[in-house]
């Protein structure tokens, strides 16, 4: 596995949130991050079936764009009783002319377990995969994945996404219910960030 030995690495993503997310995780290791966004990089077309082939369309994209090494995620649910779905649609669902709506996409999801007559618990896993991409080409990937079950109504006024739907393993409470160090010690995302950091970084 490729250690990273540049001081500075650049975040694909224009989310502000996401951004921060990793300026404070890196900072430790004394890199400066940068974003897409600052870079004035367009959002590539997310054209993969899979989570690992979107997250390396966003990394070698934007490493190709700039010359720097890139950090790229895509995440999502996966509902059993859906087949998968939304897989790597998730943010699809959530998509309308303004912009995203979780509650509807939460809704929407609710109303394809009923319309299928899917029986409860409802199983699901959240997904997440991070590509660190260097400008030669070379790319690393790592996973995370938490499993547990939807929940209906929706509880919880903290997270995002699909966090008040969602109630992880062994917990009787959403990820919306618990505070963000709670949910971070446990999510998908956790999971893919500390396989990143003992992999490339350690």
């Amino acid at each position: 596995m490729r250690k990273f030995t540049e001081r500075t690495l650049l975040v694909a993503t224009h989310n502000a949130g996401k951004l921060d997310e990793f300026r404070q995780i890196l900072a430790p290791y004394g890199i400066t991050v940068t974003s897409a966004k600052e870079h004035d990089l367009p959002e590539p077309d997310e054209t993969g079936t899979t989570f690992i082939e979107n997250a390396s369309i966003k990394a070698h994209a934007a490493a190709g764009a700039t010359g720097l090494p890139a950090l790229a995620d895509d995440s999502g649910l996966e509902v059993a009783a859906l087949d998968g779905a939304p897989g790597v649609y998730t943010a699809d669902w959530a998509e309308t002319p303004t912009g995203r709506d979780f509650v509807m996409a939460m809704q929407k999801t609710h109303t394809a377990l009923k319309d299928k007559g899917a029986t409860q618990p409802w199983k699901a896993r959240f997904c997440c995969t991070l590509v660190l991409a260097w400008p030669d080409g070379h790319e690393e990937v790592f996973e995370g994945h938490v499993a547990g079950e939807l929940v209906w109504p929706r509880r919880g006024e903290d997270g995002h996404g699909y966090d008040p739907m969602f109630q992880p393993e062994g917990e009787n409470r959403t990820f919306a219910e618990m505070t963000s160090e709670e949910k971070n010690a446990r999510s998908h995302r956790g999971a893919a960030i500390s396989a990143l950091l003992e992999g490339c970084f350690s």
